[in-house]
């Protein structure tokens, strides 16, 4: 295994010449969880630690995961790692922590197309593929959805459509790994050099789809309940293999909830047409609401943008706003500036009012 099989590439050798030190050498993080952590160099694979300066002085999210290109040092037996800083990141996956904690949770770094996997089943959701193409638009990977369990479904065509609506200008592949349909479509991604990471909820068959690539049964797989067509989760840790015929792939445990941290690049990408209609409103500060020429307003009218879908694109940048105003003091100010300058207007309203 060779630096350019991991993936190696002139931005990092730049980076690494500019911070490290003679007897360092740089190294690709495998695996990652917790407190383990395991890399791979040129032509080894060691466990390895953080140095406590780099623990110490490291900002959220600085620290590393998998993906990430690093600064390593070797001891003099070569059996362990310890890793001095983290190159600058290419792309980053990053989604809100699941225990709402006030910072975002890194899922892998240095990821060229990202695999938003999902089932053709009762848990299909494109709300939650819009969440995921958010979320990777907004990392600087390229997405690409990948509907599994096609040998099951009676009628694709709902699912493809569906997808179509929300998948804007986004590859959408449906597969079958058992029945070895579609398959060779997605063997153009794998390729010496460039990492494709795994997103998806738990049962969707990502781990029958890294096994596929793979060539051998790595990772374990269930079946889902009969009952919703809902998984359990099989995979634990993050974790990037070496494919056979070149190319890496990041697993990733099965991830149902993909709060939007920092994705306002994201959903522009992500509901472009929303925001098309959105820049023809008469005024610039339009809320969408009673006011006149709004462009949102006029498509719903039309039958040109679909309501459920405008409910989406607002909870995501009502959610949005939320946690900027949690990271944000303007922006709380400002919220609460606005709430009360709609209550002034209310109570105005009410005290004009004929009745009165």
């Amino acid at each position: 295994m060779t630096l350019s099989d991991l993936g190696w590439a002139e931005p990092f050798q730049s980076a690494f010449e500019a911070r490290s030190d003679s007897s360092w050498v740089p190294a690709r993080v495998i695996s990652s969880q917790r407190e383990h952590v395991r890399l791979a160099g040129d032509g080894w694979q060691l466990m390895a630690a953080v140095a406590g300066r780099l623990r110490h002085e490291a900002a959220e999210g600085e620290l590393p995961v998998v993906g990430d290109w690093v600064v390593a040092g070797l001891d003099p037996g070569k059996t362990r790692a310890t890793i001095h800083a983290v190159l600058p990141r290419r792309s980053a996956l990053a989604r809100k922590r699941p225990d709402r904690a006030s910072a975002p949770q890194l899922l892998a770094a240095n990821v060229d197309y990202v695999f938003v996997v999902t089932a053709m089943n009762d848990d299909f959701s494109p709300r939650r593929i819009e969440r995921a193409l958010a979320l990777i638009w907004e990392g600087g990977a390229q997405p690409v959805v990948v509907l599994t369990k096609l040998d099951g479904c009676e009628d694709p065509q709902p699912f493809l459509d569906q997808t179509a609506e929300v998948a804007l200008g986004v590859p959408v592949h449906a597969i079958s790994v058992h029945a070895e349909l579609g398959l060779d479509a997605l063997r153009g991604y794998l390729v010496t050099g460039r990492t494709v990471a795994l997103i998806g909820s738990s049962g969707v068959g990502k781990s029958t789809l890294l096994n596929w690539c793979l060539g051998e049964q790595r990772a374990a797989t269930t079946e889902t309940r009969e009952d919703d067509d809902k998984g359990r989760h099989t995979t634990t840790a993050r974790e990037m293999y070496l494919l056979p015929e070149g190319g890496l792939l990041i697993d990733t445990p099965g991830t149902r909830e993909l709060g939007l941290w920092d994705a306002s690049t994201g959903l522009e990408a992500v509901f472009e047409d929303v925001e098309a209609f959105a820049s023809s409103c008469r005024f610039g500060d339009c809320q969408h609401r009673e006011e006149p020429g709004c462009g949102i307003h006029a498509a719903l009218a039309r039958g040109e943008l679909d309501s459920i879908r405008w409910a989406a694109y607002e909870k995501l940048q009502r959610e949005l706003a939320y946690e900027k105003r949690r990271h944000d003091d303007r922006a709380r100010v400002e919220h609460q500036r606005e709430i009360r300058r709609v209550f002034r207007q209310r109570a105005r309203a009410q005290r004009s009012h004929p009745k009165r």
